[in-house]
């Protein structure tokens, strides 16, 4: 099978020049109304433009020719398997390694760090929205095997989230919100949705365009509900710490 690398480039380097320009057309107002930054800095901030730019060209060419065809031909092996049982601790292994590798949850756990002066743990943060997306994948795939319909997952799912946010701090309620979209980035919304579309068409009686996909909410719910429950557990060992605090304070005093 011949492979056209650049077939379609212009394209694609044509939607990511579109899609960047608002950007650079915004902070050039801001540059010249309220930033007004030297020329070195002027110079970093274009050269990470473009790079911006190339990246985006290079990753979104490489999805084309690569991942969705790889994901959609290895769903259609792995839905002609004769035990189905199979994809669903395939599927948390696939979750587990594309959030493990997303790039927008790589932006996240290190800012994330920053803003909490280390408080967070990007290790911490990284496994618990790994195995909360490998979990979401493995649920996904009972769903497609079963075709239990989707809104079994999604509506207990967020009526669970919404009674967590009561008991987790508001920094966890903030991150574990933008957790859910960040997860939903373009290792994900390529690699294994080609993959669920390509299971889909093997399986008789489900339909790629009805079953196929849903995934991506699932994956999207999945970090809401793996950090509210880091933030629970944080919350409950800052109240046992300060427990200890306490007690300790008054032996102190006691002893005096």
């Amino acid at each position: 099978m011949n492979i056209h690398l650049f077939e379609g480039f212009n394209q694609v380097m044509t939607d990511v020049a579109m899609a960047l320009l608002p950007l650079l057309i915004l902070f050039l107002v801001f540059q010249f109304i309220f930033l007004k930054l030297p020329i070195r800095k002027l110079k970093d901030i274009g050269v990470g433009f473009l790079l911006t730019f190339l990246g985006l060209s290079f990753f979104l060419q490489g999805v084309h020719i690569g991942f969705l065809p790889i994901g959609e031909l290895m769903g259609k092996s792995l839905g002609a398997l004769p035990y189905r049982w199979v994809l669903i601790p395939i599927g948390f292994i696939l979750g587990f390694v594309a959030i493990y590798a997303e790039p927008a949850v790589s932006v996240l756990i290190h800012q994330v760090e920053k803003v909490s002066g280390g408080y967070i743990q990007p290790k911490v943060l990284l496994y618990t929205l790994s195995i909360g997306v490998g979990i979401s994948i493995a649920l996904s795939m009972v769903r497609i095997i079963f075709g239990i319909s989707l809104w079994y997952f999604i509506v207990p799912g967020y009526i669970i989230a919404l009674i967590m946010v009561k008991f987790s701090s508001k920094t966890f309620t903030s991150i574990a919100f933008d957790s859910g979209g960040v997860a939903t980035g373009p290792m994900t919304a390529t690699f294994i949705l080609a993959m669920f579309v390509g299971i889909a068409t093997q399986i008789e009686g489900r339909d790629p365009l009805l079953d196929g996909f849903g995934m991506v909410a699932l994956v999207a719910l999945a970090p809401i509900i793996s950090v509210l429950t880091l933030g629970i557990i944080f919350s409950r060992k800052e109240k046992s710490q300060n427990v200890e605090d306490q007690s300790g304070t008054k032996a102190n005093s006691h002893d005096r």
